[in-house]
Order: structure tokens, then sequence, then C-alpha cells
């Protein structure tokens, strides 16, 4: 399935223009899906209406897809139904997210509405909600998945929880999507915003360690950025990521050779097969470059989780090998080359047998 990033936004907290603005530079980077709440609508239909509707089409008109986010609270506000989604389709929105559940046949249901809006489920409970609505034949096509995110410090979920809830959804190939935070975004649904995202861990990170990291899952085909409005550099750095292969920062010593510099950009990086539990071992770079000499440096260190080292003149038909240690240990054959900063080494569990990654420059 392939992967998408997205903004969200908080009609009832925020400025029209500004939202323009931020979907306009959201859009530019390659950002196609809108979170928006509705969850505090107060002001009556038509308002709402107005407000929501002209948002949506701009953002429908620069190629997002919205996915409006509701509770059964705004059925009473608005005077509307469950029987009929037609108001949300008149405003131009791709789905509803249903923050709160039914019995499974409702949800199943709601699948088959003739508006063809997708239904959006919460994917943030490790029970078998999913199994009941699909054992009711419900519309695959038109079921997508997406986790809460947290604005109270301490509240989001732990890895652990986060995967056992996500796999249900992935096992049976439905769309998902989960948050991230932006470190300067302040707005979002409540009086509360220490920040919005799905997973705890992430609350103080970088937000592009926090998207490399769902992506690196492989549980998570939309990252959606929680709070607004990150910030254009935030936007940046998001929008750069490669959302299919796995990636470090990689921060170079200031003795690092031209053919190691090379090494490190070289887009061909996978672990070896037959995995080894000291280092995570490139070893392909060593055949490219087996006759360009490199001369020992670096080479006394103890080296320790999450260096990256290529072997030296003295390391015979290793030399020119890349490793990224895994436990620490010394060998004089290897020279230091740089050091994965320790806000990722997190993403060192996912270097499987033959998982490709690559290295971007700090």
């Amino acid at each position: 399935m392939k992967r998408e990033l997205g903004i969200s936004i908080y009609p009832d907290h925020s400025d029209p223009a500004s939202d323009r603005a931020y979907l306009k530079k959201a859009a530019d980077l390659g950002f196609t899906r809108i979170f928006m709440s509705m969850l505090e609508v107060t002001e009556g239909k038509e308002k709402v209406s107005q407000k929501f509707k002209q948002l949506i089409e701009y953002g429908n008109e620069l190629g997002f897809e919205t996915i409006l986010d509701i509770a059964p609270s705004i059925f009473d506000e608005l005077a509307i139904s469950y029987d009929d989604l037609s108001f949300f389709a008149e405003l131009g929105a791709a789905g509803i997210r249903l923050d709160e559940g039914f019995d499974g046949n409702k949800e199943s249901l709601l699948t088959f509405n003739p508006q063809q809006l997708a239904i959006e489920l919460n994917m943030s409970n490790n029970v078998a909600y999913l199994d009941n609505i699909l054992s009711y034949e419900a519309n695959r096509p038109y079921l997508y998945g997406c986790h809460n995110f947290y604005p109270q410090r301490g509240s989001a979920l732990p890895y652990d929880f986060f995967v056992a809830c996500s796999q249900r959804f992935k096992q049976q190939g439905i769309k998902t999507a989960a948050f991230v935070t932006s470190q300067v975004g302040t707005v979002g649904p409540w009086d509360v915003n220490d920040g919005l995202p799905t997973l705890e861990e992430h609350r103080d990170l970088p937000i592009e360690v926090q998207a490399r990291h769902l992506f690196a899952t492989g549980l998570i085909d939309v990252v959606i950025i929680g709070n607004a409005y990150a910030s254009d550099e935030e936007l940046e750095k998001v929008a750069a990521i490669d959302r299919y292969k796995l990636s470090f920062t990689v921060e170079p010593v200031p003795a690092i050779s031209e053919v190691e510099q090379k090494i490190l950009t070289d887009q061909n990086h996978f672990r070896r097969g037959d995995i080894t539990a000291q280092t995570a071992r490139s070893t392909q770079v060593r055949v490219k470059y087996a006759q360009v000499p490199n001369p020992p440096h670096d080479e006394n260190e103890i080296f320790q989780v999450g260096d990256v080292v290529i072997g030296n003149d003295a390391f015979g038909k290793y030399k020119n090998e890349l490793q990224i240690i895994l436990e620490p240990h010394r060998d004089p054959r290897k020279n230091l080359v740089g050091k994965i900063p320790q806000q990722e080494l997190v993403l060192l569990d996912f270097l499987k047998p033959w998982t490709k990654f690559k290295f971007i420059s700090a």
C-alpha cells in the first residue's frame, strides 16, 4: 500500500486564512491527507457547513483527501443521522472517522453508504472490534483505521501496545494511520496540548524521527502531523524522508576519508541475510570499493551502539565493508566514520535480515 503524509486542521480553533496557507505549503511538499476535527462544533448546521465546506473544497483542489473526525454528539448538534451521511459528502469530505464505535453491524452498514465515504475506525484499542465489523461483511475498500492522538503528557500509547493494536488492522489489509507531533504547533482540539502524538516515546523527538519510526514499523500507511501548525522546517523535513527505506542520520567524524564518505552515501546498503548480533553488515560496498585504499584512523575506539564503522587497509578482504555497531567492542581493523544520534537508536530494531537502508548527513 502506498504511504502518505497528512496534516491536521481545527477550524473551530484557527483562522481560515492561516489554514489555507498551511494547506498550500503542505500540498506543495507532497502531503495528501487532512485530518479535520469536528468534535468541537457548536455553531449550528448552516455556519458549520459554510466554514468546513470552503476549507475542504480548497483542500480538494490541492489534491488532499479529508477525513472528518466526528463523535455521536455531532449528529445531535447538527440534526443529522448516521443513516444519511450526505451532509459530509456535500462538504466535500472523503470520509468520516468514528471516534466511538457501535455494535459492528452498524459500522458494516455504514461502509455501504451511497455517498461512498470512507469509514475510519479508531485503532487504539487492542480488542476484536475490527474482526467483529468484518464478520458482518463490511465493504473493505471503504474501511480505514486511524490511531488516536494524546494531548496530555504521559497519556499516549506505549510501543508494544501500539504494535498489538496496529497488527489487528494491518493483518486484514486495512489502510492505517497514526499521528506524530510538531514541536512548535499549539493548535489542537482541546485546551490541553502537550503535543499530539500517538506514541508517548515520540512526544519530545524531532518530527522527522517520529515519522521515520512509524513508517519503519511497517504497520502505518499514513503519518499525520497531529497539531497545527508545524513549522515550514518541520514540514520540509517530514516531506523529505524516505517513506519506504529505513534511514539513519549520521554525524561523520572529522577524519572521514573520501572513500568512506562515498560508501556512506551509497544508496544500495542492505543488511546481510546471515545476520550477526554484534553488527549490521553492508558487504557489497567492500566489493565495489575493493581496490580503493583506506588507511586507519579513529580505529582504537571502543565502538558503541549506533557507531558506523568501515574496514580499513588492515582488514584484508573486508576492507571497506560498512558496519553499524549493535554491541560495544573494539577492533583496530575498523575505522569509526560516524555516529547515529541517540534519539535514532530505536530505529536499529528494524535492521532485519536483508533490510535496505541509507544514511542522511547531519
